[in-house]
């Protein structure tokens, strides 16, 4: 019983679970809730940013060949456009599988077009994509550049030895923090459901219900068939790897925001073996271009309206819509309400779809947000995990021993405050990892 108490993944369910009920019979306190949630996801913003510095720097200034930094960087980015297109392709496919759309304009449109104003939306997708505009507005790129750059310098640098000592020092009481901060998951998860739950209403689900479920059904395929079968290419468990990072799942269920379990996330795969150059490149780089869970609903709302609206698309307008997302999907993370310019967009481009069905999707859209959040916080952890074994940075006796020591690691975090005094490097894997085996050969 004191294991369950003090397990964090069962005070975050209790959480999830808690702020939906208020929610649901107390609409107007769930509302008041919203606070804790945004709450906790600015606090752990915070460290987003100086973690991909950290991880990057030290990762890179620590290799011999930075030859091998643009190889990684360049394969992550192949792996993003192939697995996001296929993402794609599966969301279309479905869709007209199983034709969500389909009755549904005089089931819901009037109830679901008082959940918001779509000019806005319409407005941005006017301007249209643009690069330097994605780039200009990204501050996880313009830090992810900038990183890659001075651990290339620092590589380079005959007296980095200092720099790197500070670095270090800093890394450790940055990760230290960033463990005190997730304590206070199970409130950012409470206050983020809460709020949900009595904004929207259960009721709200019931009109595009077929959708939703449409959708739940597309990605939970997408993660345990494609993912699984990319994991298994290299021998990896897909179900103890959900173990190991389920407490990040329910905090990025909880609070819809994929950021809020990034950080952790970034230390976990450092810790189950992959490198920090490789952990550093490919999660802050697919937070922006591995967006598996929203380039499906992008996908699946435009076939879904096109069906409400009953327009049966060309095949030359099916390869314009596989085409406008492939480039404007990338686009749509960081900010929120992006997807929704996103889609606007291609509704714009090919003309033949009411911009205003957008409408339709305003009022379940933060329900869907949390099955694309999870989603795309699943894809960037197996890119890494497949990249890191695909180069050859991938340790399998410390993956082991993180699977094998969830448990006991759990207990030690949540329980004993005292883990804040001890290093980082105590936590990153077994005796006898990479390293050890290296300097013994």
């Amino acid at each position: 019983m004191k294991k369950l108490f003090t397990n964090l993944t069962f005070w975050v369910l209790t959480a999830i679970v808690s702020g939906a009920s208020i929610g649901h019979f107390y609409p107007e306190t769930g509302q008041q809730m919203r606070p804790l949630g945004t709450g906790f996801i600015d606090v752990v913003k915070v460290f987003i940013n100086p973690i991909i510095f950290l991880t990057i720097s030290l990762g890179i200034s620590g290799m011999g060949d930075l030859k091998k930094v643009g190889k990684v960087g360049g394969k992550a980015l192949l792996y993003f456009e192939v697995v996001t297109t296929f993402a794609l392709i599966i969301g279309i496919a479905v869709a007209y599988l199983i034709r969500p759309g389909d009755g549904v304009v005089t089931a819901g449109m009037t109830e679901a077009s008082a959940a918001g104003d779509v000019s806005k939306f319409a407005q941005e997708a006017e301007k249209g994509f643009s690069m330097w505009e994605f780039f200009k507005n990204n501050l996880t790129i313009q830090v992810l550049l900038f990183s890659i750059l001075f651990g290339i310098f620092l590589s380079k640098f005959n007296g980095k030895q200092r720099i790197l000592d500070v670095l270090n020092y800093l890394s450790k009481y940055v990760f230290k923090a960033l463990h005190f901060v997730m304590m206070f998951a199970p409130i950012g998860a409470f206050g983020g459901m809460a709020f949900t739950i009595g904004k929207y209403g259960i009721s709200t689900l019931l009109p595009l219900g077929k959708l939703m479920l449409t959708v739940y059904i597309t990605m939970a395929l997408f993660i345990f068939v494609v993912l699984y079968l990319i994991l298994r290419y290299y021998k990896v468990s897909l179900l103890k790897y959900l173990n190991y990072i389920r407490e990040e799942l329910l905090i990025v269920l909880g609070t819809s925001s994929s950021e809020a379990g990034l950080p952790s996330l970034m230390e976990k795969l450092e810790r189950m073996g992959c490198s920090k150059p490789t952990v550093g490149l490919v999660v802050p780089a697919g937070y922006s271009f591995n967006l598996d869970g929203t380039t499906i609903y992008l996908s699946m709302a435009t076939i879904f309206l096109a069906q409400v609206y009953g327009v049966e698309l060309t095949l030359t307008q099916m390869f314009t819509i596989i085409g406008i997302l492939m480039v404007t999907s990338k686009g749509a993370a960081g900010v929120t309400g992006s997807g929704f310019v996103v889609l606007a967009s291609t509704l714009t481009a090919i003309k033949v779809i009411p911009l205003e069905g957008l409408a339709l999707l305003l009022g379940v859209d933060r329900f869907m947000s949390e099955a694309r959040a999870i989603t795309n916080f699943i894809g960037n952890g197996v890119a890494t995990i497949w990249i890191a074994n695909n180069e050859g940075d991938f340790d399998r006796a410390k993956m082991e021993y993180a699977f094998g020591h969830l448990a006991e690691t759990e207990d030690v975090l949540v329980d004993n405050l005292g883990i804040l005094e001890g290093g980082r490097e105590e936590r990153t894997g077994p005796p006898g990892g990479r390293e050890e085996r290296n300097r013994s050969a």
